[in-house]
């Protein structure tokens, strides 16, 4: 990994109808996660996953877009929880499999 990534930014995108949101995905192709949500006023809303310089890409006629939260920020927060190693492996586990054998001295 590189350490001058952008940040990757979770953005809710609410479109007044399916097809203004469908043309909208078809123009900017966005990862997006999840499913999209219907309202009872016809408008529908997606997350969509993009760089933080193009969170703006969204916002036009019939469509509004927010920021939900820096997902890369979220996304090293739960990697930090994660344990090193593996904790079912007994304390004096020898590792095994292809690889070279070093000496410490």
């Amino acid at each position: 990994m590189s350490h001058h990534e952008y940040p990757i930014l979770r953005v809710r995108v609410t479109a007044r109808d399916a097809d203004t949101l469908r043309a909208l995905l078809r123009e900017t192709r966005p990862d997006v996660g999840g499913r999209v949500r219907r309202h009872e006023d016809g408008s529908c809303t997606i997350d969509a996953y993009v760089p933080a310089d193009q969170a703006d890409a969204f916002e036009r006629d019939g469509v509004t877009a927010s920021i939900v939260e820096d997902a890369t920020a979220t996304g090293r927060a739960r990697q930090a929880e994660v344990g090193q190693g593996d904790r079912f492996a007994p304390e004096d586990a020898v590792p095994q499999g292809l690889a070279l054998k070093v000496n410490d001295a």
